[in-house]
């Protein structure tokens, strides 16, 4: 693939990934910094990655009548979803 400046990685931004991907050499360009862009093998990727965070989904959350919300450091909570006008 070669050397890109910026405003060209980013017009084929997809194409260059497939070649890092393919182990082709790719590199961009900006304000005269060099980057390589190497992709790295996903074999590294761990069994929790891969295990789903609940058993369970209950049909109202699916429906779309409730969500799960983040609440900060306690973790997740249950709650109504907001209607959208």
């Amino acid at each position: 693939m070669g050397n890109l400046k910026v405003a060209e990685a980013r017009a084929r931004f997809g194409e260059i990934l497939d070649a890092a991907e393919k182990g082709l050499p790719v590199v961009i360009e900006r304000r005269g910094v060099r980057f390589r862009l190497i992709a790295e093998s996903g074999a590294t990727r761990t069994a929790a990655a891969d295990a789903t965070m609940f058993e369970f989904v209950d049909p109202a959350v699916m429906s779309g009548q409730w969500t799960w919300r983040t609440d900060g450091a306690r973790g997740v909570k249950f709650a109504a979803r907001r209607k959208q006008r």
